[in-house]
């Protein structure tokens, strides 16, 4: 069996993102006075779990991995590629500037994203990772042609 990496389509990698704000907010209002920090915690950290999965990503089914290894996302990295919607995150307590900011920050991440011929964002860029979509091929299966 060999794995087959391609560039996780566009749609699927805005749904795992929003799935994972979704419980980034969620976590902020369940967990009343630490659930700020728990969201920040998770929004950084969240593609190192799962070998290279966030919870949204994992439900989705696509993964980060670093794009000159092929290994999954390490802590490190996810830190890394999601330090711009961290930095967002943490202003978006001041009004209208954090809100502007985020704004900003998601546009911009986007535009890059959708210009980048490895469909690598600002954040995949700064730590070298890329979020991919795995196929599992079975060589024998191949090379025999069925």
């Amino acid at each position: 069996m060999s794995e087959k990496f391609t560039n996780a389509d566009l749609l699927l990698r805005i749904i795992a993102k929003i799935l994972d704000f979704i419980i980034i907010v969620a976590v902020t209002e369940v967990i009343p006075k630490a659930g700020f920090f728990a969201g920040l915690a998770y929004l950084l950290i969240g593609d190192g779990l799962f070998d290279g999965r966030s919870l949204g990503k994992k439900l989705i089914g696509i993964r980060v991995i670093s794009a000159d290894t092929n290994k999954p996302c390490s802590f490190k990295d996810s830190i890394l590629r999601n330090s711009t919607f961290g930095i967002g995150y943490l202003l978006y307590k001041i009004p209208w500037f954090g809100w502007i900011f985020i704004v900003i920050v998601s546009v911009f991440e986007f535009i890059i994203l959708l210009g980048s011929k490895e469909r690598m964002r600002l954040g995949d860029e700064i730590a070298k990772t890329k979020v991919v979509t795995i196929t599992t091929t079975d060589k024998d299966t191949v090379s025999r042609g069925t």
